[in-house]
């Protein structure tokens, strides 16, 4: 009896150490689920507003190797993602031409200049052409401006002549995107210096004579090219750099507005007359010329047809005996 209970006593001991063993054990893992809940909920922290990245179009910069007309195209909403390196540059060539008519050309022409030079003092004047009608004058200005400022000037010339009593008589601007011709010489550049520093180095180890003459004719190739994409290069980052501006100042005086006429049913019957009738002169003035040549055409008609006929005459015997002597099929039932 005495053992008995002691296996039983036994037994209720293993168990409870077994049962302390779990509860520690989910006591553990319930611990451990709550950090990571805590943690999951509480986040990243969020950045800072005055130190995270914003991007939008770039503005030019006169000291951009790259040209001032550089501008850069951001799609997305913020948290998507972009980086810097996925903002693509574009490379655009602008033009502007604009036609005005004003009271006093040669003032206007002076005014502009000047407003053009003290808003841009960068900017670049090819000068002014002067073409005198009596006592007027009809000027043309060519300009330079940076591409960061051309916006405004743009703006300003488009509504300098309403401000002055005058009239714009056009305002047309021309883009050009040289995007990818500049993309591909930035890159064939950056092939062919690579590709001439291994034959300058090549031109170092090379001992033979016939060797040092290859790589050195090569070596001549290349750099002519790498000078011809640099001057590519050049004339791109000017032009994308400085856009040009045209201006033509006509007299006020001696601008006539273009006059628009309705529709005229007498009008145009009488275009219509007049179109018939010189059709009619046309055609009498080809038959005059065809009876003043007739002395000419009808001998040489007459010729013709006599050579003609005698050629279908001269061939007509030849064809006679062949049909003769040509044999008849037998008729059916003979």
């Amino acid at each position: 009896m005495k053992a008995y209970v002691h296996s039983l006593w036994r037994r209720a001991g293993g168990r409870a150490a077994l049962l302390s063993v779990a509860l520690c054990g989910m006591a553990l893992l319930a611990g451990c689920g709550a950090a990571t809940n805590a943690g999951l909920s509480a986040g990243p922290a969020a950045p800072n507003s005055q130190h995270s990245p914003v991007y939008g179009p770039a503005q030019p910069s006169n000291s951009n190797a790259s040209g001032a007309g550089v501008s850069t195209a951001a799609n997305g909403s913020s948290g998507s993602g972009t980086t810097a390196d996925q903002l693509s540059p574009q490379y655009l060539i602008k033009s502007l031409n604009v036609g005005m008519a004003v009271k006093d050309t040669r003032a206007t022409a002076d005014d502009l200049s000047s407003w053009i030079a003290a808003t841009d003092p960068k900017a670049q004047s090819a000068g002014a052409t002067y073409s005198q009608d009596a006592d007027q004058y009809a000027v043309s200005l060519n300009f330079q401006v940076e591409a960061s400022i051309y916006p405004q000037i743009k703006s300003y010339l488009a509504g300098y002549a309403d401000h002055h009593k005058g009239k714009l008589l056009n305002l047309q601007e021309s883009v050009q995107d040289v995007t990818g011709a500049y993309v591909d010489a930035q890159s064939r550049l950056a092939n062919l210096r690579a590709e001439q520093g291994r034959l300058q180095t090549l031109m170092s180890q090379a001992k033979s004579i016939s060797d040092i003459l290859t790589i050195e004719q090569r070596l001549t190739d290349v750099e002519g090219q790498i000078e011809q994409l640099e001057a590519q290069l050049n004339q791109l980052n000017g032009q994308t750099t400085f856009y040009t501006i045209q201006i033509q100042l006509t007299p006020l005086s001696t601008y006539v507005p273009p006059i628009t006429q309705p529709w005229n049913p007498g009008v145009i019957f009488h275009e219509a007359l007049s179109s018939a009738q010189a059709f009619g002169e046309g055609l009498l003035t080809l038959a005059i010329w065809l009876g003043v040549y007739a002395v000419y055409i009808i001998p040489f008609g007459v010729i013709v047809w006599l050579i003609v006929r005698f050629w279908r005459r001269r061939n007509a015997p030849a064809a006679a005996p062949a049909a003769a002597g040509a044999v008849q099929p037998p008729t059916p039932g003979a």
